[in-house]
């Protein structure tokens, strides 16, 4: 070749750097993130808002990858919103109160042995350390290029939020559905508090010590006529046997219950009779391992209804306790006999509640017994460190001096643990602040109907929480919290009214919450005028902090449109927003939008590491945002180079440079992910996104070097219109995925856009004209395009590719920017199309069926070593006899088919060739229309590579020229055109 003809070629130029540089990394997220939310505000109309009401992060700590799930699921969300043209609202919020960050307060404070600190003291602390915790968390968040109004963030620490809180708790007081009182809650003696449903984890390896107790019948038995006729049977005492695997629970016992209707054996066991179930009996006795035993007689529970028997454990002088009727007690395990402990357990306390009988809890805030536990001998119990740890021994070492001890086994089961301590909780009967459930709910779970969820079965799980409530602990033995504004009499009465709210509400808003503990005990400007002189004083219960988040809605209006967090939230946040919400709604008001507080409701699951394993501290497992961003958990990045032979290992790590790809390496794993079930990362995961993301840039990088203004004004092919074609196809399969926040599948459809339509087909078949020709296509839109389905996903990348664009493109201020950009507007003037879209879409299944063909012909080929680039061909290709819909459109393109297929020249016949002996080679490919794989395709024809016809034209290598070292027709004018 005498001469180079690179000099006339227009190959891709671009600014656009192969890797994010990292000190740009503000700049984007400034510009794609703050200057975008506050952009849309503006420009977006306020009568078609969007609203996505944020569920409270709690201000504890490091974020891990599960908060950015949660954020950037979020933030997808609403860039999806704006591209739809909504003005979207999104002011984030904190969950701020509440027992882990008191607990790590008092942690930061270094309290230690005697040392205590007020409830002032506490609470200043506390409030510094969540303070702190929300600026550091929000840091993070806007790090992964999430848009939002955080100049008005929220806290439920804020003055303005807590009288919201109560004037919420004002209105529940107004309708009589705030009430206290004596019954069992769930009560942790590691966080010395009471704990609702929603606090509590279950352990299914929790071990027991489970035990068969014997209680003697003491009543005279012996007189009644049931007993007359085996009366000399049984010469020593009747008991009544029952099964427990909470020992520790017998000091409380009041009752044991049977069943009417249940048949009970009396059993002979050497000279006592035992009553126990019949349907339990030969359980019973191969547990016991009992030998002679026979049953005496059979028994009604209504026979034995009236029975009574002495608890030791009262104390000598204690009344005899009945035996009563449930209708809870089964016949499926135990004794069918229920030791009844009213004050451990919700059923037991409802029995005996409604028989009047009398209801003790003897333990103390730290789980330790109390002296009421054993009257006679307190010590005895009080050893224990508490009913948990040794309580169960201690009760049943007193019990097995009587003898009433029959056996004792380890049982492992499952039980409620304190979600945030991690260790075991008890039932325990104390004076408690509830909002009653059962009154509301009905309206509660009729409102969810007009609620979309995300995944649908998430209703049938919300809707099971609400349905088993009747009503909800809402106090707190803690100080760091919104006080429960109630005032108490000179005997510990409780008073709460609406004067009295409303009176305590003044005094907070002009002192601050802080004086509720600071104040003077008897300080009178917290008592009403009309209560003065009454000797009456303030509480010290908090609110329970899911009343704290569950009351956020009350900044809203009307209703959100999308509410979103972790499947967990269903018995928390989304729960506890729904009750308030509906408990207020029920007081008539002007403006107040009822239902629930959203009208969508998506819920996403927990992050797994790559093993499966669910992140938590104690593995170690825990990712942060940081490390995804960074590159940090991948190899280090290859780079030119080799390092000295002298260096070591250590020095080697030292040096080590990772691909820092950004925030949009993670939110390209959170929109790739299935977010409606557990979501997996780790090493091979981050490597898929991360090539994805790389490749995403190469593609972005060619784009931009490849675009040129004279493109506007070239007339377009069939290959520009079958690239526009396919786009607005992907667009509109991506459009309906992104709307249903189905991210995955929108995310899958542009990546099989970008391999088999964008780089496979169009691309491939543009090179030849961009590069030699005149550079047209329709690059420009496709550009647009494919920014447009990234703009949720990858904002950085987005604004990053707008700021290298051409300076050609600079210039042009009709041009929008790709984030401001409407999600349908037309990437294309629609009088530059040359053919109907719909009609060239029906012809597209045989033209991409043939170029298939040909493709796997020139493989051949290749494979084979006869040809080296395609272009080194000569097709030929012909429709199947009696298919003249095929033949039409092969004449149709006849003109443009070497340009789709990427060979030198295409050759339509009516008949395949015959091939003669002079010509070296040949293969030939059949047209196949139709999925073959499922039995429905058809053979429409043949594809047959030859060898090329004419010489290489040395500019743009097709084998078109005329004279062997000579230009083509097109490429000699297009130099001829070139300026000198």
């Amino acid at each position: 070749m005498s001469k180079s003809w690179s000099a006339t070629l227009r190959l891709p130029k671009s600014s656009f750097p192969p890797r994010p540089l990292p000190a740009q990394r503000e700049k984007y997220i400034q510009q794609c993130a703050d200057q975008l939310y506050e952009w849309q505000r503006l420009n977006r109309p306020a009568d078609d808002a969007f609203i996505l009401h944020d569920g409270p992060p709690y201000a504890n700590g490091n974020l891990h990858v599960g908060h950015a799930l949660n954020k950037v699921l979020k933030d997808m969300i609403l860039r999806v919103k704006v591209q739809q043209g909504k003005q979207v609202e999104y002011i984030p919020g904190w969950d701020c109160h509440g027992l882990p960050i008191e607990l790590k307060a008092l942690e930061k404070a270094n309290i230690s042995g005697e040392t205590k600190l007020t409830p002032v003291e506490v609470r200043k602390s506390a409030r510094n350390l969540a303070s702190n915790t929300v600026l550091k968390q929000m840091k993070t968040y806007r790090s992964l290029g999430v848009m939002a109004d955080w100049d008005r963030r929220w806290t439920t620490m804020d003055a303005a939020y807590e009288v919201r809180q109560l004037r919420l708790f004002q209105k529940m007081v107004k309708k009589g559905l705030i009430y206290r009182k004596f019954k069992p809650v769930y009560w942790s003696p590691s966080s010395r508090t009471a704990l609702a449903e929603a606090e509590l984890e279950y352990r299914d390896d929790h071990v027991s010590n489970s035990a068969w107790i014997r209680f003697p019948i003491e009543s005279d038995w012996r007189s009644q006529s049931q007993f007359k006729d085996i009366q000399s049977e049984i010469e020593g005492n009747l008991y009544a046997v029952i099964w427990t695997t909470t020992p520790w629970t017998l000091p409380a016992n009041k009752a044991i219950a049977v069943h009417d209707d249940l048949t009970y054996c009396l059993v002979r066991v050497g000279g006592d009779g035992l009553l126990v179930a019949e349907s339990q009996l030969d359980t019973f006795i191969s547990n016991l391992g009992l030998e002679h035993t026979g049953s005496l007689k059979n028994l009604q529970g209504a026979d034995l209804k009236g029975l009574e028997y002495r608890n030791r454990l009262q104390g000598e002088n204690a009344p005899l306790q009945p035996i009563i009727h449930a209708d809870f007690v089964s016949a499926d395990s135990g004794t069918g006999m229920v030791h009844i402990a009213p004050g451990h357990g919700m059923e037991d306390y409802e029995a005996c509640r409604a028989l009047g009988l009398p209801i003790s809890a003897p333990i103390d805030d730290d789980g330790r017994f109390t002296s009421e536990a054993y009257p006679d001998s307190p010590e005895l119990l009080l050893s224990a460190p508490s009913v948990i740890e040794g309580g169960s021994k201690n009760v049943l070492a007193l019990l097995e001096s009587h003898g009433d001890v029959l056996l004792v086994k380890d049982y492992v089961h499952k039980y409620p643990y304190d979600w945030r301590t991690k260790r075991p909780v008890v039932v325990r009967a104390t004076e408690q602040w509830f909002a009653d459930v059962a009154s509301i709910k009905d309206e509660a779970l009729k409102s969810l109907d007009d609620v979309r969820f995300f995944p649908e079965a998430g209703k049938k799980r919300l809707k099971s929480f609400v349905s088993g409530r009747s009503e909800w602990c809402i106090s707190r033995q803690r100080a760091w919290g919104v006080p429960i504004p109630a005032l108490y009499d000179a005997n510990g009465a409780a008073v709460v009214n609406d004067e009295v709210v409303e009176h305590i509400i003044s005094v907070l808003q002009e002192r601050g919450t802080h004086a509720w503990w600071s104040d003077a005990s008897d300080d009178e400007a917290w008592i009403p005028s009309s209560m003065k002189g009454g000797n009456y004083h303030r509480g010290t219960d908090t609110m329970d902090v899911w009343f704290d988040s569950g009351s956020s809605w009350t900044q809203m209006q009307g209703r959100a449109d999308v509410y979103l967090e972790g499947t967990d939230q269903h018995r928390g946040w989304f729960q506890s927003s729904l009750l308030t919400r509906i408990a207020a709604g029920t007081v008539g008001e002007a403006n107040f939008v009822k239902g629930a507080p959203f009208k969508q409701l998506i819920t996403h699951g927990f992050t797994l590491d790559q093993e499966g394993k669910k992140m938590s501290k104690s593995l170690g497992n825990i990712l942060e945002p940081h490390q995804v961003m960074d590159g940090t958990l991948l190899p280090p990045a290859k780079r030119k180079g080799k390092q000295g032979s002298g260096s070591s290992s250590a020095a080697a790590a030292a040096t080590a440079t990772y691909d820092a790809l950004g925030p949009d390496a993670l939110r390209l794993w959170v929109a790739s992910s299935d977010y409606t079930r557990d979501v997996v990362i780790g090493v091979p995961v981050l490597q898929a996104v991360h090539q994805t993301l790389i490749r995403y840039r190469t593609i972005v990088k060619m784009l931009l070097g490849s675009l040129h203004e004279a493109a506007r004004a070239a007339p377009l092919t069939t290959a520009d219109h079958i690239a526009l074609a396919q786009l607005a196809d992907t667009m509109a399969e991506a459009g309906r995925a992104l709307d249903a926040h189905e991210f995955h599948r929108a995310l899958a459809a542009a990546n099989r856009w970008l391999t088999n339509d964008l780089s496979a087909f169009y691309i491939e078949a543009l090179k030849d004209r961009l590069y030699c020709g005149d550079g047209g296509g329709v690059l420009e839109p496709l550009f647009f395009g494919f920014l447009r389905m990234l703009a949720p996903v990858a904002p950085l990348l987005v604004e990053e590719a707008w700021d290298h664009r051409p300076e050609w493109m600079k210039r042009d201020s009709s041009l929008v920017h790709p984030l401001h950009q409407r999600y349908d507007d037309p990437l294309i003037d629609p009088t530059r199309l040359t053919c109907d879209l719909d009609a060239l879409r029906a012809d597209i299944p045989v033209l991409m069926a043939t170029h298939t063909a040909v493709k796997a012909a020139l493989e051949r080929a290749r494979a084979d070593k006869v040809l080296g680039s395609p272009l080194q061909s000569y097709v030929i290709i012909s429709a199947a006899p009696g298919n003249p819909k095929v033949a039409a459109v092969l004449d149709r393109y006849v003109q443009e088919l070497d340009g789709l297929f990427v060979v030198s020249s295409v050759a339509v016949l009516d008949d395949p060739p015959e091939i003669g002996e002079d010509v070296p080679w040949s293969y030939t490919q059949d047209i196949v229309l139709g999925d073959a794989g499922a039995g429905a395709s058809e053979v429409a024809g043949t594809a047959v590579v030859l060898p090329p016809r004419y010489a290489k034209c040395p500019r743009c290598w097709r084998y078109v020229a005329r004279v062997e070292g000579a230009l083509c027709r097109r490429c000699a004018d297009v130099v001829m055109l070139q300026p000198k």
